[in-house]
């Protein structure tokens, strides 16, 4: 088993909404939980990358790299997730694609209401600018939000961008936001629906 992750977590309900970001990744996928806690899990084989795997093995890797994701999401109230960046060169789209739809796709078949941001919309809500770097990106997010401790990490960081971007839209900030951050709350798609009361 070449995956790894601190502690796998089932996320508990708080008294209003548990609310999840993910990044999707195959090698590190960020998860921020509202709960106060972020992680990074994923494929670390660097001798073997899931890429260069044989098909079969290679089914199995991914499946292995679902399952982990969505054992560490939990059964969360909302979930906000960073949608492809189909321009994105470089090889594993085929594989990236996958792991989105499947993470989704759990999402759906629990009924737990997502909301999706595009890349730009997340670094929009972190920074206040869409085209910012993932440095910019990781220390908005120590500043604004020291709690979720990323250690640097720029998918933990994104992950928890995302989460408190769907905290935000469910009328609980976790810190003040300018409007030109709040602005990327307004172009991203939610949910039509809550599973309880978000009040």
């Amino acid at each position: 088993m070449t995956l790894t992750t601190e502690q796998v977590r089932y996320v508990p309900r708080d008294p209003w909404n548990t609310v999840i970001g993910i990044d999707p990744s195959l090698t590190a996928t960020g998860i921020a939980s509202s709960n106060g806690w972020c992680q990074v899990v994923g494929w670390t084989d660097k001798k073997n990358p899931i890429t260069g795997l044989p098909h079969q093995a290679r089914r199995e890797a991914l499946h292995e790299v679902r399952q982990l994701v969505t054992d560490t999401i939990g059964r969360p109230d909302l979930v906000v997730m960073e949608l492809p960046a189909v321009s994105r060169a470089g090889g594993g789209a085929h594989e990236r694609g996958w792991l989105w739809w499947e993470i989704y796709n759990y999402l759906g078949s629990l009924e737990i209401p997502t909301g999706l941001l595009s890349p730009n919309q997340r670094a929009l809500y972190a920074t206040g600018k869409g085209n910012a770097g993932k440095g910019a990106v990781i220390d908005a997010i120590a500043r604004r939000f020291p709690d979720w401790a990323t250690d640097g990490n720029d998918n933990a960081a994104d992950a928890v961008a995302l989460m408190a971007a769907g905290c935000d839209w469910l009328g609980h900030p976790l810190a003040p936001m300018p409007q030109t951050h709040r602005a990327a709350i307004t172009k991203a798609i939610w949910p039509d629906t809550l599973t309880g009361d978000p009040s």
